[in-house]
């Protein structure tokens, strides 16, 4: 009864007074009952590799790899500047660079993957995403699944903290097209 008679106080409290002094006045109901607001989680590549693993059906070496790749690509779409102001909202992202699979040693196919390989040499667009797709195929990924694992990104920085990271990856794949 004590407890009830407390939280009518409170509530009356926050009810009539001036919303700047309202702030947070759920916070303050619960640390009066002893219950701690939970602090959302700062987004990070460990998290995001086993989110983006889990929500895609692919192992943790294939996402990170996947991941990877698609960093990648955007760091080559979007200005150093922003590519720094988004390594240094994720942290753990330049590291993961490393991961990017070495399609180096990859022979150049016949047939349409031939002609693309050709026409990659003349257009660094085309270069670009002819390279991401031949570094999934190099983590026995399909290039259809490079817009499952951007989406499965997209999903993990959906929180108020992963907007902003969000925002820039997308600038960066803007001219992404399969």
């Amino acid at each position: 009864m004590m407890k009830l008679s407390y939280l009518l106080i409170v509530v009356s409290a926050f009810a009539f007074s001036p919303p700047s002094h309202a702030e947070g006045w759920l916070d303050s109901i619960k640390s009066m009952f002893g219950i701690q607001a939970e602090t959302p989680a700062i987004p990070n590549i460990t998290d995001m590799i086993s989110s983006v693993s889990e929500s895609v059906g692919i192992d943790e070496s294939q996402a990170k790899g996947s991941l990877a790749s698609v960093f990648n690509y955007a760091k080559e779409n979007i200005s150093a500047e922003q590519f720094s102001g988004l390594s240094d909202s994720l942290p753990g992202l330049d590291s993961l660079l490393g991961a990017v699979p070495d399609i180096s040693g990859m022979t150049p196919e016949g047939g349409l993957g031939g002609l693309m390989d050709k026409a990659a040499n003349y257009n660094t667009s085309l270069k670009a995403v002819n390279d991401l797709k031949k570094q999934f195929e190099a983590l026995g990924l399909s290039p259809e699944m490079i817009m499952q694992v951007v989406n499965g990104a997209k999903a993990y920085l959906h929180t108020d903290k992963g907007q902003k990271i969000k925002e820039q990856l997308m600038k960066g794949l803007n001219t992404l097209t399969l």
